[in-house]
């Protein structure tokens, strides 16, 4: 597995991005509607196109399967395909937040204890809840 950062956003790279999306947010934001997946997911790629810092990881093919984008200091979204779960790319990539960009900040939705879980034990602690 590597993690590059990638400035060059291509339409090919950004649809192989949306599969990530997708496969990870149908496998852990059970709280969703196929329907709400659907509409969030048309916003996605004007997302990755935007985000300051978008680092990905591939496979041994080349192929990306899990993402992150930073904002200053803060995680504003992290994603691996289901797939590729629970085999510590999630952590390599926000070390690599932490280490390269000070990310000390990130939002999670409680209704997804896995990635609420997943924060807290990677030393994250909750300052604050909103609606």
């Amino acid at each position: 597995m590597k993690i590059k950062e990638v400035e060059d956003r291509p339409q090919a790279l950004i649809e192989q991005l949306l599969i990530v999306w997708e496969s990870s947010v149908k496998a852990t934001h059970l709280f969703l509607s196929e329907n709400e997946i659907e509409s969030i997911k048309k916003y996605v790629p004007q997302a990755l196109k935007e985000i300051p810092h978008l680092i990905i990881v591939e496979n041994k093919y080349q192929v990306p399967v899990g993402f992150m984008g930073i904002e200053n200091q803060h995680l504003e979204m992290l994603f691996v395909s289901n797939e590729e779960r629970g085999k510590g790319l999630g952590k390599k990539l926000l070390n690599y937040g932490i280490e390269q960009y000070s990310v000390n900040d990130l939002a999670v939705n409680e209704q997804n204890p896995l990635a609420k879980g997943f924060y807290e034990h990677m030393g994250f602690e909750v300052y604050k809840r909103t609606d």
